[in-house]
């Protein structure tokens, strides 16, 4: 059977799958409130005005795609600490965690540069008005400032996560988008002699929501006994050449598929945009929904990621294998139950995000092309998880890239475009190029874990 599945009893296997539950659904519930805190800036900027809708869209959307790239860099420190952790080099976990909020900082820097760069040639391509350009400019100057609290946070999430700590992340998280609410409100409509700062209040608000979480995770794991047999995390002993190379060689082709995935559906909005208001506004209304269904097998990945990299820092290669096929089997599961609630709830789900005949009849339809890769999708993201595990990065980044952009953006444009399906063009190359990628995953993942238990035996 396929990762040795019939290896162990039902008796293990429900062990396992708890093991990865536990650690995977306080990350879930993190990630949809560091999500709902986009939602939040999103909805109440709406309520000020259009114009500040616009702005801040644009902005958080640029935002997001530097952010996500640059926190795929600092994924690396979830599978060395683990390894770590498995082999019980408790004293140089402290070292690469240290390390990991030095490439934070570094890494803000260059996203910082870079968003910052961006503002003047992009108000050149907008035509849009003054008032938008002039909280377009403001928006990303201010939000650029919330990239070192969020990477720092990511690389101190992916410290305490990875030694088997998630659930304070997850509370954390949680009263941070609780307060965005009210910070948001302050500041984007001015209270206790404060200005209105419409749609540029809402950057601020983000910069005060990301250092409010990094302060809390920081003291949490400053102080709490449980950290004290790793060391202490510390900028103090500046950088080690060494170790941050160890960290960036394994966390670039993580960064890079990550923008991979991201710029796609990017790129998808760009290239509908001449289809029409209805078809740009029922793709957005579907990405919004896919967002957030995505963060189920991303948590899964992540905590498999977790596992796996333990179970090979205890060199136990065989229980690495099974542990993998126990976490896609969990995936399959969780994405049949998202696929029956998308095609049977989808007019429901769409009307909630609006009223316009057109758009629901869109959106609808589109949804049900979201069920078909919902599989797909889920099995690609949590073996690339496993595959992590391994420190396996490179292949993955290789393997989005040809199906992601060859398949899903360049097939897509000639079916959409040369062919005629319009938008259910795109998301018929979706589907296949999810597909090709999960193949691809699991059987690279196979061989990765096979080729571990095959050195392990000759070692032996």
């Amino acid at each position: 059977m396929l990762f040795d599945l019939n290896r162990f009893s039902g008796g293990v296997y429900r062990s396992e799958a708890k093991k990865i539950i536990q650690l995977a659904w306080p990350m879930f519930v993190a990630q949809i409130a560091q999500v709902g805190v986009g939602v939040v800036d999103t909805v109440m900027a709406g309520r000020y005005g259009a114009e500040d809708l616009a702005a801040v869209a644009l902005g958080t959307s640029l935002f997001l795609t530097i952010y996500i790239s640059l926190m795929g860099v600092l994924t690396a420190l979830n599978p060395i600490v683990s390894q770590l952790y498995g082999a019980q080099k408790t004293s140089e976990i402290s070292k690469v965690g240290s390390q990991g909020l030095w490439l934070a900082l570094l890494l803000s820097v260059l996203g910082m540069l870079v968003l910052w760069a961006l503002i003047v040639p992009l108000n050149r391509y907008f035509e849009l008005s003054a008032y938008v350009k002039h909280v377009f400019a403001y928006f990303m100057f201010w939000v650029a400032f919330a990239l070192p609290f969020a990477l720092l946070y990511r690389s101190l999430h992916a410290y305490a996560s990875s030694l088997n700590r998630p659930k304070p992340i997850m509370w954390i998280s949680l009263i941070g988008l609780a307060l965005s609410v009210p910070v948001n409100y302050v500041l984007i409509y001015g209270l206790w002699g404060l200005p209105a700062l419409g749609g540029i209040g809402c950057a601020l608000a983000t910069v005060f929501v990301f250092a409010f979480n990094t302060i809390c995770l920081w003291l949490y794991i400053s102080l709490h006994p449980y950290f004290k047999q790793f060391g202490s995390l510390s900028l103090k002993g500046g950088i080690d050449v060494a170790v941050l190379k160890r960290i960036v060689s394994l966390g670039i082709p993580i960064g890079l598929s990550f923008l991979i995935e991201v710029s796609l559906f990017t790129m998808i909005a760009i290239l509908i945009a001449n289809l029409g208001v209805e078809y740009v506004a029922s793709q957005q209304v579907v990405i919004n929904i896919s967002t957030m269904v995505y963060m189920v097998p991303q948590s899964l990945g992540a905590a498999l990621s977790v596992c796996v990299g333990y179970a090979i820092g205890r060199g136990h290669f065989q229980r690495a294998r099974y542990i993998a096929g126990v976490g896609l089997s969990i995936g399959l599961i969780a994405s049949l139950m998202t696929v029956l609630v998308i095609v049977t709830g989808r007019y429901h789900i769409v009307s909630l995000y609006t009223t316009d005949a057109a758009v629901i009849a869109i959106a609808s339809a589109l949804l049900v092309f979201n069920a078909v890769f919902q599989i797909p999708d889920a099995l690609q993201t949590i073996a690339t998880g496993a595959l992590r595990g391994y420190k396996i990065t490179r292949l993955p980044m290789i393997v989005h890239l040809i199906a992601f952009w060859g398949l899903g953006l360049c097939l897509g444009y000639v079916l959409c475009y040369r062919f005629n399906m319009g938008i259910y063009g795109f998301w018929s190359a979706l589907i296949l190029s999810l597909s090709v990628a999960a193949v691809a995953f699991i059987i690279l993942l196979s061989r990765v874990s096979k080729r571990f238990l095959s050195k392990y035996h000759h070692e032996n």
